[in-house]
């Protein structure tokens, strides 16, 4: 017999499903909680019970997605020489990201007008860059030190681990994994890169020699 919990877990990835789909048609800023109670076949108050807001949904939409690709980069992460795991999730990333570009527009593209994300959702967020911080730390190769000027720009402590030296060429690299991406994704290299494999994996394998690796 099918509990009540788990009978909210199925309604929830309904109207989820629903969301989704939406996104992908419409984008993020026309999502309407209304149309997507249509969908679903629900009246509006049974919908707001699960999600009481256009925001709480896309907050929603917006972990399940960090999760996703947060999941493809940690998987992709499954052991060998510092440079080529770090290689295997960028390229973990990029092939999520071709699947799912609505929900990659979602997390890495315009802001949605309107919508701040909660604190909720920076545990999801951080994903992806932690695999690739843990395979930099890991690695331990010589960094060029950056300015004092520079590592003073970063919050201290943006992740566990970073060295001081480190945080500039970290963060300099997770601002290239997902700009790369995302031009490829928005039809940046469209006429401009014709082997966007090889270049891409040009792109990850600089980064990570300037992240030590």
């Amino acid at each position: 017999m099918t509990t009540r919990q788990e009978q909210r877990a199925e309604t929830t990835e309904r109207i989820l499903a629903a969301a989704r789909a939406q996104l992908a048609e419409v984008g993020a800023a026309a999502l309407s909680l209304r149309a997507v109670t249509r969908e679903v076949g629900m009246v509006s108050s049974a919908v707001y019970r699960y999600f009481p807001s256009r925001d709480d949904l896309l907050t929603a939409l917006i972990i399940e997605a960090y999760d996703a690709v947060g999941e493809a980069a940690e998987a992709a992460d499954h052991g060998g020489e510092p440079l080529e795991r770090w290689v295997s999730v960028w390229r973990a990333v990029r092939a999520w990201a071709r699947e799912h570009p609505a929900q990659y527009a979602l997390i890495y593209g315009s802001p949605v007008p309107g919508y701040a994300a909660p604190q909720d959702t920076l545990p999801a967020a951080g994903r992806v860059a932690i695999v690739l911080a843990r395979i930099a730390i890991e690695a331990g190769g010589p960094v060029a030190a950056p300015p004092p000027a520079v590592r003073n720009a970063l919050a201290p402590d943006l992740l566990p681990g970073l060295t001081a030296e480190l945080a500039p060429a970290a963060m300099a690299a997770f601002t290239q994994l997902f700009g790369t991406v995302g031009f490829e994704l928005f039809g940046q290299y469209e006429n401009v890169v014709h082997d966007r494999d090889t270049f891409f994996d040009h792109v990850a394998r600089t980064a990570g020699a300037t992240c030590g690796l």
